[in-house]
């Protein structure tokens, strides 16, 4: 009851919930929320990896299944249905005693907190993805990276825009809106891909998630230009200088930050005998980086990422990835099945004649969205045997960043319903498309038995042995003295 308490502080719906049923209702719906979300992903999981697919694609198709689509099992608000569209809270009608009277009020409530944790999980899913990364690889491919992000967000906002208005006669800003919502790129579905294909430490992988990063900051500040143009016809300069600034300023500042906090937080983390350590200061760091890039209206996930990157650079990487990896796997499928519970599928039916101009608008920016975004690798240059169709892939999946530019869209009036819905589906599209296509242009290594180990020979005396591909997940032991096994790229 105290913690309640203390939420409902924080979260005016739940104290709007708590006051009109027992607090102990909403306790029970986000219990059985969560039943739903970790059967959801962890079935969609196995199966995706039974037919070779990363394990994410079945997240976010298991969130599908048991989100507005199909089961109304786990659905919100905010995508016009109501708690007599919840599976949930009809259960708890029916086993618990809830009343008709405090349903809303408990839908609500759950709803708000499985979005908070949700948000919650992309947070440590980027922390995650920080500390697995390399700082200097990622400086290193920088140029690189700032070209495909700057090429990916032009290319695909001018052909959107431009088509719209040419094609389909939409008006400038509704069309402007539509183009911003074609530059954004998921770094979270985009980096947990790659981290499950063992290719986030590649080069191809550090030019997509350098890229992908320059891609949300300039996504950050599209969206801020074109919302402000959709709300009174004009540009507020001055906010779009202030965000240029505080982006920049924001990353340089984690980047020359890595150079002196490392040693303090490992100094830190010595002194601390107790459990927890090691991870409890990690996260007080990556919640206050989340927390100011918040507070200068930057993404939250940004400055967890940066955290991470800090962190890495740390002598206690290693262990440190060990203890995040267990919370990272209760948090993080909550956001994957959140994203697919919110997606409404309804959207496709051609039966529906508000759909039907939206099916030629959405098949139109589809296919400006993937090749907007595939022509990017071709902009790499000076690395003539990278993987380019590769970069150009990763980069595909706009994901929860498209859906905030459709949600700001739809908020504003700027967009119609045939509009909106467009998007949406382009948005359903490329999210799902990407994690199959990056298993396609990322082949597993070739071997000799057919098996997913690679057969090496020892320079020294010609005697075989036997490698384990890079994972995505750190190993419970570092110990390098195993004959054949080599360190990977976090073992400098």
């Amino acid at each position: 009851m105290h913690l309640l308490d203390t939420i409902n502080f924080s979260f005016p719906l739940l104290a709007s919930a708590t006051e009109a049923a027992d607090s102990s209702m909403v306790v029970e719906a986000v219990l059985l929320s969560l039943v739903v979300v970790y059967l959801a992903s962890k079935v969609g999981g196995e199966l995706s990896n039974q037919v070779g697919l990363p394990p994410v694609l079945g997240e976010l198709v298991g969130g599908v299944v048991v989100g507005i689509s199909v089961f109304h099992l786990l659905v919100f608000p905010e995508g016009g249905t109501d708690s007599s569209n919840s599976l949930i809270m009809f259960f708890l009608q029916t086993t618990a005693g809830l009343t008709p009277e405090a349903t809303p009020a408990v839908f609500a409530a759950q709803s708000e907190v499985i979005s908070v944790l949700a948000e919650l999980g992309v947070i440590i899913l980027l922390f995650e993805i920080g500390l697995e990364s390399n700082l200097k690889d990622l400086m290193a491919v920088g140029i690189q990276a700032t070209v495909v992000a700057i090429v990916g967000v032009v290319v695909p906002f001018a052909a959107g825009t431009v088509g719209l208005m040419t094609l389909f006669g939409i008006g400038a800003v509704p069309a402007i809106f539509a183009g911003a919502a074609l530059t954004a790129t998921s770094i979270g579905i985009t980096s947990k891909v790659l981290s499950e294909l063992g290719r986030l430490n590649s080069k191809e992988g550090q030019i997509i998630l350098g890229a992908a990063v320059i891609d949300d900051v300039l996504g950050i500040i599209v969206l801020a230009v074109v919302a402000s143009l959709a709300k009174d016809g004009v540009v507020d300069v001055s906010k779009v200088i202030y965000l240029i600034i505080s982006a920049t300023g924001f990353i340089l500042g984690a980047i020359l930050l890595g150079n002196v906090f490392n040693k303090s937080f490992v100094a830190i983390a010595d002194q601390l005998k107790t459990r927890g350590g090691l991870v409890i200061p990690a996260f007080i760091f990556a919640f206050a980086m989340a927390y100011l890039a918040a507070v200068i209206h930057l993404e939250a996930i940004l400055g967890a990422f940066a955290a991470g990157l800090v962190l890495e650079e740390t002598d206690k990487r290693k262990e440190l990835q060990r203890q995040v990896c267990p919370i990272a796997d209760m948090l993080v499928p909550i956001f994957f099945v959140t994203v697919g519970a919110k997606t409404d599928l309804g959207v496709l039916n051609p039966a529906i004649p508000d759909n039907r101009e939206g099916l030629i608008m959405a098949t139109f920016l589809i296919i400006v969205a993937i090749l907007g975004k595939v022509i990017t690798g071709l902009s790499v240059f000076g690395q003539p045997e990278i993987n380019r169709l590769a970069i150009g892939v990763g980069m595909i999946p706009r994901g929860e960043v498209g859906l905030v530019f459709a949600g700001v869209g739809a908020a504003s009036g700027a967009l119609s319903k045939p509009l909106g819905a467009a998007i949406i589906m382009m948005v359903i599209l490329t999210t799902f498309l990407a994690p199959p296509l990056l298993r396609f242009v990322f082949p597993d290594p070739k071997t000799v038995d057919g098996s997913s180990e690679q057969l090496i020979l020892d320079g020294s005396s010609g005697t075989s042995l036997v490698i384990e591909p890079p994972q995505s997940r750190v190993p419970a032991s570092n110990d390098s003295s195993n004959l054949g096994v080599t360190p990977d790229s976090g073992d400098r």
